[in-house]
């Protein structure tokens, strides 16, 4: 199965973030990785009240993101801070039936918790979160290992405490799905 991704810029993302991401994916997954143009976060998915984005409207307006070939996988990138109604917030969100996933940046910056800048820090927790949501893409569950990348990260030490590796498991798991 030789697909193409397309990373989205959800709103304004910094284009030197979105390639070090699409290298590491392309790396990891095997497939032709491609930088699609910024799509616009519809308005309806902001929340005044929780001043966040609902990740689950994102991707259904991403699905119908038009792009330049049939047989791809979609990941958001966005700044933007995303929730979910059940949980305070996400670091990402799936759409399996669909090939589509989306991974916020926001709380994955040193900043965001009042410490300095760390690109390289950054850098590894988005390339966690995507290949934890394009697990979810490909079919995989959340994991009960916290060093898995299919871990479900609470929290922030959870991410940066779990490998962007698939445990044993879940690595014959993706292995099956790849090959279908």
């Amino acid at each position: 199965m030789k697909e193409t991704l397309y990373l989205i810029p959800v709103g304004h993302v910094q284009y030197s973030l979105m390639e070090r991401l699409a290298k590491s994916l392309q790396e990891r997954f095997n497939i032709t990785c491609k930088i699609s143009t910024e799509f616009q976060i519809p308005p309806e998915a902001y929340d005044r009240k929780r001043d966040q984005f609902y990740s689950s409207i994102i991707l259904k307006r991403l699905k119908d993101f038009p792009l330049q070939t049939d047989s791809i996988l979609k990941l958001g990138v966005t700044e933007h801070d995303l929730y979910v109604p059940s949980l305070n917030f996400v670091f990402g969100e799936a759409r399996p039936e669909d090939g589509i996933a989306i991974i916020s940046l926001q709380r994955l910056r040193q900043e965001y918790y009042g410490l300095d800048e760390n690109e390289e820090k950054l850098h590894r927790r988005m390339v966690t979160e995507g290949i934890h949501e394009l697990g979810h893409v490909y079919g995989l569950m959340h994991c009960s290992n916290p060093k898995c990348v299919m871990f479900f990260s609470n929290t922030l030490a959870d991410t940066d405490k779990k490998s962007d590796k698939f445990c044993e498991k879940c690595g014959k798991v993706f292995e099956k799905t790849e090959k279908k």
